[in-house]
């Protein structure tokens, strides 16, 4: 293959373009920095650990040290709390790069994460099914 694009015009050293509407491709490392783990703490996000917005974030407008994709995954979750796998598909993120970008978001203040409760703190199916009977009951 020759060092022209799909339009023919000459490629950089080093860029792919895989179509006109896309661009070049932006590998995941480059947006974390190459880091594949959230944050010194080493702390783990669940799929479906819940996101919540710090009232302190930073606003669309403010001029901070956050990149683009930080900036996105805040404004995903100034709505509302979203998942971590929600995260991802409204960023268009993989859920690896935006484990360690919330990890980014979480040691600055900019976000809260309530963690999944465990199987085996879910109380019994046992116990449930008593409920429900008691509640027909009335």
């Amino acid at each position: 293959m020759n060092d022209e694009d799909l339009r023919g015009a000459p490629r950089e050293q080093g860029s792919q373009w895989y179509d006109n509407e896309a661009g070049p491709l932006v590998r995941p490392y480059a947006m974390t920095g190459g880091r594949t783990k959230p944050g010194p703490t080493g702390v783990r996000f669940d799929l479906i650990a819940l996101v919540t917005l710090d009232a302190g974030a930073p606003g669309p407008d403010d001029e901070t040290a956050l990149g683009p994709e930080h900036r996105a995954l805040i404004e995903l979750c100034r709505p509302e709390t979203q998942s971590v796998a929600e995260l991802a598909a409204g960023a268009d993120l993989p859920v690896g790069v935006v484990r360690v970008l919330l990890g980014d978001l979480l040691e600055t203040g900019c976000v809260t994460v309530s963690r999944p409760v465990p199987p085996a703190q879910l109380p019994d199916e046992r116990i449930l099914r008593e409920v429900i009977e008691g509640l027909r009951a009335l």
